[in-house]
This record gives C-alpha cells, sequence and structure tokens, in this order.
C-alpha cells in the first residue's frame, strides 16, 4: 500500500526549503517533490502547484486566509491591505476546486463571513464611506469563487448575510446586487437543501423590487437565481421541491416577466427571460396566464424581429412547446400564426441543429393529435424544408426523431398529405435513418407506418403460457 502524507506535511517541507537553505518557491516545491517520491510516497492528494510566498515559504491561500482574521475585530484596520489580500484569496480560488477545498478547510468561509456583516455594521453607522462599499464587494468576490462548486459551504449565517445585502439600498450598489445573486445562484447549483432553505426566507419579497427594465446585465442575474432555484440536480436528495418552487416564483413572477419582454432589445437578455419564463411555466393555469397576458403576441413578434439569433430563438421554441402543454393555449399558438414562423426559422437556420432540433420539436407538439394544426402547418409548405433539414443532419440522431415525431403527427390524422411527403423523398430518408439511429428506430417505423410506407414490424418477444387461455 502507497504511503501517503498531509498537505500540511508538503507545505512545511516546502516553507523548511524555502527558509533554511534560501530556495525559490519553484526550486523548494520541485525539490520536495522529489525527496517523497525517493521515499516512495504517493502525492496524488497533494496540491503541487500553490502559490508560495517567498519571504515566509507558506502558502498564499493559507496566508490570505490568516491575514484576513487578523484584520477582523482590528479598530483600525488598513483597507488597502485587505482589499489587496481579498484579491490575492479570490485569485488563488479560482485556479482550480482543490484551491477552494484547501481554502475552505482553513477557514477562509467562516472569515470571510464575518468580515462581511462586521463591513454592514459598519456601513449603517458610517453610509458615506466608499471603503465599506470597496471591502464588500472585494469579499463578495472572493466568497464567489470560494463557493464554485462548493455549495455545502453556505450556511445560515451566509444566508442572513445575502438578505441583509439585498436589503440594502440600491443606489450605486449596482455591483453588490449582482455579486449577490451570483452567490445565489452558486450556492443553489447541485444542493436541493440551499435550494429549499432559500425559498423558506423572504428572499423572494427582497428580490422583487429588483425587476426592473433599467438595467439589463441585473435582469440577466437576477432571472439566472429563478432558474436555479427550480433546479432538480441533487442527487444526494431522493425527492426534490422543483416544482413547488417554481410555482411559488412563478406566482410572484411569471406576469411581471411577461410585461418586461417588451421593454428590452438586448437578445441575451430576452433569451434569459424567455427561458425563464419557460423554466417557470410548469402549471396549466400558469400557460393560461402568459397567453391572457399578451405574451404569445410578444414572443411573435421577438422571433419575427430576431429570425438570425440562435439561442433567442431556441429558447423562443421551447417555450412555446411548453405552453402548448395547455390544448387550449394550443390552439391560440397555431391560430395566431406560428407556422410561418417556424417555417421561416427552418429555411433560415438549416444548418443549425439545435434550432432544426428545437423547430422540430415544436412542431410535434403543436400538431399532435389535432388536423387543424397539421394542416396550418402543411399549407406554409413546410413539409419539403422539413425534410431538407432532415436530410442536412442526417447524422445527428435527436434531429431524425424529432422529425420523424413530427411527420407522424402531421400525417396521423392527415393521409391526403402521405402523398405530397412521398414526393419530397421522406420515405428513403426515413429508412436511412432507422439504418444509421437503431435507437429510434421504432419512432422513425412509426413515421413510415402512417404515411403509408412498407415497414417490417418484428414482435419483440413471443411468450408461451404454460397453461391454454380459454379463448
Amino acid at each position: 500500500m502507497a504511503k501517503i502524507i498531509s498537505q500540511e506535511t508538503f507545505d512545511g517541507v516546502v516553507q523548511e526549503n524555502v527558509l533554511e537553505f534560501s530556495m525559490s518557491p519553484a526550486e523548494a516545491k520541485e525539490e520536495t517533490i522529489k525527496q517523497f517520491e525517493a521515499q516512495g510516497i504517493n502525492l496524488a492528494n497533494i496540491i503541487q502547484d500553490l502559490a508560495v510566498n517567498p519571504q515566509s515559504g507558506k502558502p498564499l491561500i493559507n496566508e490570505m486566509v490568516d491575514k484576513i482574521k487578523t484584520h477582523i475585530g482590528q479598530k483600525e484596520a488598513d483597507t488597502p491591505q485587505l482589499l489587496d489580500q481579498l484579491a490575492i484569496l479570490d485569485e488563488e480560488c479560482q485556479k482550480s476546486l482543490a484551491h477552494r477545498v484547501l481554502a475552505g478547510k482553513n477557514g477562509a468561509h467562516d472569515a470571510l463571513i464575518t468580515l462581511l456583516e462586521q463591513t454592514l455594521a459598519a456601513a449603517e453607522t458610517e453610509p458615506e464611506s466608499d471603503q465599506h462599499d470597496a471591502v464588500l464587494k472585494k469579499c463578495l468576490q472572493a466568497v464567489n469563487s470560494l463557493t464554485n462548486k462548493q455549495p455545502d459551504l453556505f450556511d445560515a449565517e451566509a444566508m442572513a448575510v445575502v438578505l441583509k445585502l439585498l436589503a440594502l439600498k440600491q443606489e450605486n450598489r449596482l455591483e453588490i446586487t449582482i455579486l449577490t445573486l451570483q452567490w445565489l445562484q452558486k450556492a443553489c447549483i447541485m444542493h436541493e437543501v440551499n435550494r429549499q432553505n432559500i425559498m423558506n426566507t423572504p428572499a423572494l419579497k427582497l428580490l422583487k423590487p429588483l425587476l426592473t427594465k433599467d438595467n439589463a446585465r441585473l435582469m440577466s442575474e437576477l432571472t439566472a437565481v429563478f432558474r436555479f432555484l427550480v433546479l432538480d440536480d441533487d442527487i444526494r436528495m431522493e425527492f426534490g421541491c422543483a416544482h413547488e418552487h417554481a410555482r411559488q416564483i412563478a406566482n410572484e413572477f411569471l406576469l411581471p416577466l411577461v410585461e418586461l419582454l417588451p421593454a428590452y432589445q438586448e437578445v441575451d437578455v430576452l433569451g434569459d427571460l424567455l427561458l425563464t419564463i419557460g423554466t417557470l411555466a410548469v402549471r396549466q393555469e400558469l400557460c393560461t396566464a402568459i397567453d391572457e397576458a399578451g405574451g404569445l403576441k410578444t414572443i411573435f413578434e421577438i422571433m419575427s424581429n430576431n429570425l438570425e439569433e440562435v439561442r433567442l430563438n431556441r429558447e423562443a421554441l421551447k417555450l412555446l412547446r411548453a405552453m402548448a402543454g395547455h390544448d387550449a393555449v394550443k390552439a391560440h399558438i397555431v391560430n395566431q400564426g406560428v407556422a410561418p414562423i417556424i417555417k421561416q426559422l427552418l429555411e433560415t437556420h438549416q444548418s443549425n441543429e439545435n434550432i432544426v432540433a428545437a423547430a422540430l420539436a415544436c412542431i410535434t407538439t403543436l400538431t399532435l393529435r389535432v388536423k387543424e394544426h397539421s394542416t396550418a402547418f402543411f399549407e406554409t409548405g413546410i413539409a419539403e424544408v422539413l425534410v431538407e433539414a432532415m436530410r442536412t443532419h442526417s447524422s445527428n440522431k435527436i434531429v431524425q426523431r424529432n422529425g420523424a415525431w413530427a411527420i407522424r403527427n402531421m400525417v396521423s390524422r392527415s393521409r391526403s398529405q402521405c402523398e405530397t411527403w412521398i414526393s419530397f423523398g421522406v420515405e428513403d430518408l426515413l429508412n436511412t435513418a432507422m439504418t444509421e439511429h437503431p435507437s429510434v428506430a421504432q419512432d422513425i417505423k412509426a413515421a413510415l407506418r402512417d404515411l403509408g410506407c412498407t415497414v417490417q414490424l418484428r414482435e419483440e418477444w413471443t411468450g408461451t403460457a404454460e397453461k391454454k387461455i380459454a379463448a
């Protein structure tokens, strides 16, 4: 069994080489590695690229955490020096997860939370001081880097600090608010308990005043928080509360988000808004609310005015598909003229497999079990465009599967379309796709069957009854 050592032992030898033998940090680390490898020690668990202070020989992470702890509680702290230390800690934490774990083990999170609490208290007594805001920014940057992929660090004390930060007056504090929102996002990723704890606080009430049309960057970060609160990515939890969180957030923010759509021209912000609305529309009454608020008309205008934008239209298609889960809303979507827009998107982005896959999935949902909807799409001449898109992306399994779904739904109640589809060569295309993508063969066979083409159906399993079943 290989011998191992602790990080402290490794760092201690590096420090000894720096102080006792006047080596540079690089030479000291190289010599230390050679010493331990010669002794047959496995260094796989050691962070070997830690930045080292050439004067003291200590790793910068450890040194900065210790210095920040020293600053806490001092009545006359050296603010410029503290800002430099926070910047170095932030830089070190950005290097790798191993660096962040080491900082967390050395008490960096508790130190930063205490420093934030202390600075917030000082800011209340001296509201005119710019130094406090500078410390808050640097501290939040460091705690963001530290919490990245370490959501377990986020605790009740951190949540209390977040609530105080969100409650601050927003004048000239946009950067602090944005950093606070980013901190919340990192605390939500892969951590269901954090998400539930956040939802159990007054956080949503404090976030509502931020929902304005004044700042695009703030809107993007705010909508990201909403989306992260409804994630379901924590494998440690058997059951999450994503649906309930989405419902609660939607009740407070869905309609205001829909109303904000016409206020923005920035493509990225519109994409974030559409993605967030689609994420929150998890119930039929919410889909109806979006429709009744004039959301469909706004979405169509955004798509028509930004046909060249890939991400924006992908999110719009996903949103329309989510809303089409409600039959009445689905009818409104088609009746208000979505078919020509989707055809234009397929023509414009025929080389982009992501847009093509999203458009075909949207067609599938909108034409499901409704002959009139199928006719509305067919009359735009979309059949030829759809077949050509599938031919262009013949190697993409998702495109072939979604295309087969769309064709099946369009012709299943409108057999008069079959001859037109076959004239575009769809039969050969589907047979080729079935050979190249056997995992979606059943979906493709369903399309061929409804087109009236020859399909080789195979009984997957034939059992023999032990007892004869009476007729």
